[in-house]
């Protein structure tokens, strides 16, 4: 499957904003936005001009995708799913950007990142009720409980991950288990579950032209 395999610190400098890519290092000094917190590229200190209209709706576009890893026909197909059903068609778009299992995955703290959760979904570490999932796309639903398989639970990334978590603030609508590396999903998420530099109305407006 297609994917973005670049450096990811570069997104974030493109958008301006920390999309926390890359786990820790996001929270450190080394995190290239306390550096250099302009676009890359050899033009990138020269692009000052204000982003409106058109470029804004853009921008925030391809921070969501960005964020969670996705590419641009999915995205799309996750934003005709949300406008066909009755409700806040913004908040219906993250709701399922935040039920793929690779996202449940890093909320639950199985990963550092989104980007590590996505690998490890891709590995078959985890299981959905009992079954293995190697999916990232897989959307979770109320009711279902996510795990690590059992012969996984050993491996040293999972260790690093789960002490990562900790001193994250977990969500309302997962029942998670970190010592046991597993989480319920209680309800879908709600919009204030979803603490990142989105603004989904802009994303609508784009694709609704």
């Amino acid at each position: 499957m297609a994917r973005y395999t670049g450096p990811v610190c570069r997104l974030c400098r493109r958008e301006g904003t920390k999309l926390f890519l890359k786990g820790p290092k996001c929270f450190t000094d080394k995190c290239p936005i306390e550096k250099r917190n302009f676009a890359p590229g050899q033009h990138g200190r020269d692009r000052k001009a204000k982003i409106v209209g058109y470029g804004l709706q853009l921008r925030e576009k391809q921070k969501a995708k960005r964020i969670y890893f996705t590419l641009e026909g999915q995205f799309r197909e996750y934003y005709e799913k949300a406008s066909r059903r009755q409700g806040v068609t913004g908040e219906l778009l993250l709701q399922q950007l935040e039920c793929r299992l690779d996202n449940v995955a890093f909320r639950i703290g199985l990963a550092t990142s989104r980007r590590q959760a996505r690998q490890v979904v891709r590995h078959g570490h985890v299981e959905v009720n009992g079954r293995k999932v190697n999916i990232p796309s897989f959307q979770v639903k109320v009711g279902d409980e996510i795990a690590v398989r059992e012969g996984s639970k050993k491996l040293v990334l999972l260790e690093v991950a789960r002490d990562f978590a900790s001193g994250q603030t977990a969500v309302n609508w997962l029942e998670i288990d970190r010592d046991n590396l597993k989480a319920k999903v209680l309800s879908l998420p709600k919009r204030e579950d979803v603490n990142l530099p989105v603004n989904e109305q802009l994303i609508v407006e784009l694709y609704s032209k």
